[in-house]
């Protein structure tokens, strides 16, 4: 899976999920600041990321560590890596 892919569907689950307009989306938006993102919205989110990537996000210190979309997409790119090395 391409950055560019991880990027779309990551916006596509922000847009969808929390109806937040596409021009807010850019790398450096702090999610809970900018986007309005609060802790209840954050368990919404990591069921939308799991579902959308297919993937388990296990309660890491990676998770609590993530402020903007930037590091999101950072996430999902690990963890998407090290599901296909293990395959």
């Amino acid at each position: 899976m391409t950055e560019k892919e991880i990027v779309e569907i990551t916006n596509k689950v922000f847009e969808d999920s929390f109806e937040i307009e596409k021009e807010r989306l850019h790398p450096q938006a702090h999610i809970f600041q900018d986007l309005g993102i609060d802790s209840l919205d954050v368990v919404d989110l990591v069921v939308a990321l799991q579902k959308s990537f297919g993937v388990n996000i296990r309660n890491e210190e990676k998770v609590r560590n993530i402020r903007t979309l930037q590091d999101i997409y950072d996430f999902i790119a690990e963890i998407k890596n090290e599901k296909e090395r293990q395959s």
